[in-house]
């Protein structure tokens, strides 16, 4: 495991971006990103499921850059909306990644439901893709319940409204650290690095 070699983060999301570093902080890796290769255009995310788009945006950037590829679909499924969100989590209200927007209009679908009806949980599914070889798929959720009001100023996405039942917080309440033991990205990223250290190890 001696030798470093290059990792491709696919994603645009600066957030996620951070929080994906963080986790894989310690291996013998090289992080790069899709924005260092000129020329790369993200894939839409068009797939049916995270595993779908994790895998499309993995498959992607390996095959431009030439190198080994990690990227990350995930999203909030809401119990009483039927998995609503779902896999249009960043662009529910219409615009890719206005928070604000997906956050009201998730409000205002569940504006008469009370606490109890507002279980949801967060999903993220991780792909790390070989050029021209198999791919790999790390998963993670993390279960809570929707507040009836925003709360918090960290974090991103639906971070101010997902609450975390067993510390009664908010991820927006938290500090990254702490968000960053028990996140779904988290658990996802955790089994990745296991992935990763025995790709490594071949």
């Amino acid at each position: 495991m001696s030798q470093v070699k290059k990792l491709v983060i696919a994603t645009g999301n600066k957030n996620k971006l951070i929080e994906i570093k963080s986790l894989l902080e310690g291996l013998p890796l090289e992080i790069k990103t899709a924005a260092d290769y000129p020329g790369f255009e993200m894939p839409e995310e068009d797939r049916a499921t995270f595993r779908g788009n994790a895998a499309k945006k993995a498959e992607a950037v390996a095959t431009f850059s030439g190198e080994m590829a990690l990227a990350d679909d995930s999203g909030l499924e809401v119990e009483a909306l039927d998995g609503r969100p779902g896999v249009l989590s960043a662009r529910y209200a219409g615009e890719e990644g206005n928070d604000a927007a997906n956050n009201r209009l998730l409000l205002e679908e569940l504006r008469d439901f009370p606490p109890e009806k507002r279980a949801a949980r967060f999903i993220a599914v991780i792909a790390i893709v070989l050029p021209g070889k198999e791919s790999y798929f790390a998963h993670g959720t993390c279960p809570g319940r929707i507040a009836e009001e925003p709360r918090g100023s960290g974090g991103f996405g639906y971070d101010p409204l997902f609450i975390y039942e067993p510390t009664g917080q908010t991820f927006a309440e938290m500090s990254a650290a702490k968000k960053n033991t028990i996140s779904h990205r988290a658990r996802a990223l955790r089994q990745a690095r296991e992935l990763l250290k025995h790709l490594l190890s071949r």
